[in-house]
């Protein structure tokens, strides 16, 4: 998955959530997934087939509704066709009739999505929902880790880049086992053993050096795992560069070597690993309500004094909580051009409004959502932003004590 900002993250997960939430009366929402590889003039004479096959469909309404789905996405394709646009992932289509209320009340619905990562696999899916797993997938966590299985036969490392495991070296040792002799003997052979274990953790540490530390920018972590104490050894000596060293989250203890103690590694690391996501946050509010203790602290909460610090440049990481709900609204008055913006909060109606300066109704011209117009503000001005989730203590601080709007600023605007 390409590298995706917060706010982006943010967004794609937002379309998802409004796409599952809608449904059709019968088999009548279409889902098409197209690899960048797909010939665009297979799709059309394939959906021109759909076309004819859908004339036997019984259901008047229902061959009605999925014939116009058929002839939208042909419609579609034939744009993205003649734009001659570059999708370098593919492209994602939703397209059906969505009921709004009562009968009668469907609305055509087209969606298209530049996927964050490639398309693999073309789907056209007929159903009563969008078929949205595969995008879910694209959105899980796609950090980097690196692995590595450790005992003294043998070592395997591998990265895990989402649910993508991608092994990158298998080591034996050549490490003699039990030697029966006693005496002077007993010792030496000890000693070849030992100098021997020794040079097979150095070449360990060599290949994950080779392996981890072009990529240690993107690397956000490592876990070692192994049956027995070899893996504590290689961790506790210097056997690895000291930058992969601070890296390694945990060790655990595992049955198997090779790939199956790879995959074994992976599955008793799974907290460790979805915790770095949480721990990053729980560290952002921390350092915001660290600001906030202090007499000098650079922060700002609020939804107007966070606007107007981001607006004079005042702010450096702007946190908002994924669970704002609120929404930007922009008014404006037909009769004389006065122009305002407020925000509405999650079930508040707006009333009549009227125009401060002739008295005239307002007429509401566009809503933003709220994360959404506070992060363009924010990009647009250099500054940083971070979506906050709800399910840390911290967290839920920052939504219930401060609005779920605060940011860490770069100068004391006091």
């Amino acid at each position: 998955m390409s590298e995706v900002s917060s706010k982006e993250l943010y967004e794609f997960k937002k379309t998802l959530k409004e796409l599952a939430e809608k449904k059709g009366k019968g088999t009548e929402l279409v889902s098409m997934y197209v690899p960048p590889d797909k010939q665009l003039s297979d799709i059309i004479k394939q959906m021109r087939d759909e076309l004819g096959q859908s004339a036997n469909i019984k259901s008047k309404s229902t061959r009605k509704n999925v014939q116009s789905a058929i002839e939208v996405i042909m419609q579609r394709i034939r744009m993205i066709t003649n734009d001659n646009k570059e999708l370098p992932n593919g492209f994602v289509l939703f397209v059906g009739m969505v009921p709004k209320g009562g009968p009668g009340s469907e609305k055509m619905e087209t969606v298209v999505i530049e996927p964050p990562e490639e398309v693999q696999t073309y789907w056209y899916i007929c159903d009563s929902t969008f078929f949205l797993e595969p995008l879910e997938d694209m959105i899980a966590s796609k950090e980097v880790y690196g692995i590595a299985v450790i005992d003294r036969n043998e070592a395997t490392i591998a990265t895990l880049k989402g649910k993508r495991i991608n092994i990158v070296a298998n080591l034996t040792s050549g490490v003699p086992g039990k030697h029966k002799a006693g005496g002077q003997s007993q010792r030496r052979f000890d000693r070849v053993i030992d100098q021997l274990a020794h040079e097979f953790l150095k070449r360990i540490g060599s290949h994950m050096d080779d392996e981890f530390l072009p990529i240690k920018d993107e690397l956000k972590g490592i876990v070692l795992g192994g049956p027995g104490g070899t893996k504590e050894d290689f961790y506790n000596g210097d056997y690895m560069h000291y930058e992969l060293k601070d890296k390694v989250i945990t060790t655990v203890d595992t049955s198997y070597t090779g790939e199956f103690g790879i995959r074994e590694t992976i599955d008793k690391a799974s907290s460790a690993l979805d915790e770095l996501g949480v721990i990053q946050e729980k560290k952002l509010v921390q350092k915001f309500l660290a600001e906030l203790r202090d007499d000098h602290g650079l922060y700002s909460y609020g939804e107007k004094e966070v606007r107007n610090n981001l607006q004079i440049g005042a702010v450096d990481i702007l946190l908002l909580s994924e669970d704002l709900k609120s929404k930007r609204l922009t008014l404006d008055c037909q009769a004389c051009g006065f122009h305002a913006e407020a925000t509405q909060k999650e079930g508040q109606k707006v009333e009549d409004l009227t125009c401060p300066q002739c008295n005239e109704k307002m007429k509401i011209t566009n809503e933003e959502d709220l994360v959404e117009n506070l992060a363009n503000i924010a990009e647009d001005l250099g500054s940083s932003v971070e979506i906050i989730s709800t399910e840390t203590e911290e967290g839920m601080q920052l939504y219930r004590a401060f609005g779920g709007i605060g940011a860490i600023l770069r100068y004391n605007v006091r």
